[in-house]
């Protein structure tokens, strides 16, 4: 009888990057993680409760879902699948990908779904793989691997709760209008006046087109217009060239 594990199973048949029900009023909700000892997909709200379970990240890469060869081949066997590269990282198709259009020219091609592939790969997804295995020996526990905690990338991130984002928010408005109150009218004080200074150059600050140069448009005290070496925001004259001979 055909044989595959329930994760596996969980892995090609689950929805990912919808909503998740138990978290809809929650910013960034979408299901893009499977847990493989529940057997269903899960969004990153959902990850403290599933904190000790064996987890995968499903990533998008053109429209379809890909999973992390480094994160697969734990679990499973993924030699002769073709992979892609996306942010640095390999990765490989979960399911078999609809061809639009027939490729005539020379190259592998999939055991399942006739896709033209590179060399040396074979297979096209994951899902293709395994149907492979299954019509040819019925039974895929030889390319099963045991893996007994698997957890995401400390890269991961996962959504704070909202009374976090809160009084984070509260800290940085409040810093900013401490900075705003405090007097800056001390007379005969070269402190307040290089503090004054720091302050009009900073709200001054302009980028210059075509340049990495960083200068301060407005100072606390005048710039003269026809200093050349002082005045950074002068626009360059039209470039002079030679006469036809």
């Amino acid at each position: 009888a055909i044989w595959k594990p329930a994760w596996l199973e969980t892995l090609g048949t689950e929805r990912f990057f919808v909503s998740c029900a138990a978290h809809e009023t929650e910013k960034k909700n979408e299901k893009n993680i499977c847990c493989l000892d529940c057997c269903t997909s899960i969004c990153p709200h959902c990850v403290p409760s599933h904190r000790l379970h064996r987890l995968v990240q499903v990533r998008r890469y053109v429209y379809n879902d890909v999973v992390r060869v480094e994160d697969l081949e734990k679990l499973i066997d993924c030699s002769n699948v073709q992979s892609y590269t996306i942010n640095s990282s390999k990765v490989v198709f979960i399911r078999k990908r609809a061809q639009s259009r027939h490729f005539k020219g020379s190259g592998n091609i999939c055991t399942s779904c006739d896709r033209v592939l590179q060399e040396p790969y074979i297979h096209c997804s994951l899902g293709c793989k395994v149907d492979f295995v299954l019509r040819q020996k019925e039974d895929i526990s030889a390319y099963l691997r045991t893996c007994d905690s698997l957890q995401l990338n400390p890269d991961f991130v996962i959504p704070r709760h909202a009374g976090d984002d809160v009084d984070a928010n509260d800290t940085t408005q409040s810093t900013v209008v401490d900075g705003d109150d405090e007097p800056m009218t001390t007379a005969g004080s070269s402190d307040s006046e290089n503090q004054l200074s720091s302050v009009l150059c900073t709200a001054g600050v302009v980028r210059k087109k075509r340049s990495g140069f960083y200068a301060c448009g407005r100072t606390a005290r005048g710039v003269s217009n026809g200093d050349p070496e002082t005045n950074v925001n002068r626009r360059k004259g039209i470039p002079h060239r030679s006469p036809l001979c």
